[in-house]
C-alpha cells in the first residue's frame, strides 16, 4: 500500500488509518480479525478514542504485543487540564501501552473551544506536560469544520489536522465545509493531513439501518474507488477507514489499486455526487 508522509512528523503512513471507530461495538474476535486484516494488507497508523466505544479495550491485547509496529493516535474531548491529563493516563492504560505516538485534541470547531484548549489551565498545557514526560510525540486537532480548522492552525504549531472531505461535500459547496483552504495552510505549515468520511454518501433517512456508521457509506466497489480515489488526489496523507469493518475489505481493495485522477475526473466524480443529500446542511 502507497504511503505518504504524515507532515512535520516525518512519518510515512500507509494511505488508510486504521479507523478505530470500527471497533465501537464488536467482539474481541471480530476486532482481532479487523486488526489482522489491516496489517496484512500494510496498514501503519491506527487512530482511536475514549469515546469509541469499546475501541480502546479491544486494541489493547493487540497493542501491548506490537505498540512499536504501528504510529498510534489516541484523542480526547475533554478541554480543561486537570481533565486531558486523566484522559491521557486512561487510555494508555486501556490499551495498554506506555505512550502515544499523537495525540489530538477531538471535535474542536469553534474559537471558544479553541481559546479554552490554548488558554490557561487549558488541555495544552497537559499534553505539552505530558510530552516533556515522553508520554507522547506530536500533537493535533479534529474537527468537522475545515474552514475553522485552517484558523486553528494559525494560533498554534499543531503537527496534524483530522477532518472530513469527500466528493459529496465539494459537489454542496458551503464555506464552513470547504476543505480547499485548510489543505493550503496545512501545506504551507507542513502539518500532515488525516481525512475522514471518505467514502460517506449521505445522512441516513431512517433510524434502521444495516451499518453501523453514522452516515450512510457508499457500498459498491465502483462508488468506494471513486471516492476514494478523489479524497487521495486531494493532497491528503491518509484516510481515516469507515465505521463499520464490512466495508473495509472493499476499502483496502481501492487503496490497493489507487490510481491518480485528472481534472475531468474529479469533477465528474462531484457532479455525480450531487444527487446524494450534503452531509452537513448549512446551519
Amino acid at each position: 500500500m502507497e504511503k505518504r508522509r504524515l507532515g512535520k512528523t516525518g512519518y510515512m503512513s500507509s494511505i488508510l488509518t486504521f479507523g478505530g471507530a470500527a471497533l465501537w461495538l464488536v467482539t474481541q474476535a471480530e476486532a482481532d480479525a479487523g486488526i489482522a486484516m489491516a496489517v496484512e494488507h500494510g496498514i501503519n497508523q491506527i487512530d482511536v478514542a475514549p469515546e469509541y466505544g469499546q475501541a480502546e479495550m479491544r486494541l489493547g491485547p493487540w497493542l501491548e504485543k506490537h505498540r512499536r509496529e504501528i504510529f498510534l493516535a489516541c484523542k480526547t474531548r475533554k478541554r480543561s487540564k486537570t481533565e486531558v491529563l486523566e484522559s491521557i493516563r486512561q487510555s494508555l492504560k486501556t490499551l495498554q501501552v506506555n505512550d502515544f505516538d499523537l495525540f489530538q485534541f477531538h471535535s474542536v470547531d469553534d474559537m471558544e473551544t479553541l481559546n479554552t484548549l490554548l488558554g490557561p489551565n487549558g488541555g495544552l498545557e497537559a499534553v505539552l506536560e505530558a510530552k516533556k514526560q515522553g508520554l507522547l510525540r506530536y500533537i493535533g486537532i479534529t474537527g468537522h469544520k475545515p474552514t475553522f480548522l485552517a484558523e486553528a492552525l494559525k494560533h498554534f504549531d499543531f503537527d496534524t489536522v483530522l477532518f472530513p472531505l469527500n466528493r459529496v461535500i465539494a459537489a454542496h459547496p458551503d464555506e464552513t465545509i470547504e476543505f480547499n483552504s485548510l489543505l493550503k495552510v496545512a501545506k504551507k505549515k507542513d502539518v500532515g493531513t488525516i481525512a475522514m468520511k471518505a467514502v460517506t454518501k449521505s445522512p441516513w433517512t431512517n433510524q434502521m439501518h444495516m451499518y453501523k456508521t453514522w452516515y450512510e457509506p457508499f457500498e459498491t466497489q465502483e462508488d468506494i474507488d471513486t471516492s476514494l480515489w478523489y479524497a487521495l488526489n486531494q493532497d491528503v496523507t491518509t484516510l481515516a477507514m469507515p465505521g463499520d469493518l464490512r466495508l473495509w475489505s472493499m476499502v483496502i481493495d481501492a487503496a490497493e489499486r489507487y490510481k491518480t485522477m485528472n481534472k475531468k475526473q474529479q469533477s465528474e466524480a462531484i457532479i455525480e455526487a450531487k444527487k446524494y443529500r450534503p452531509l452537513f446542511p448549512p446551519e
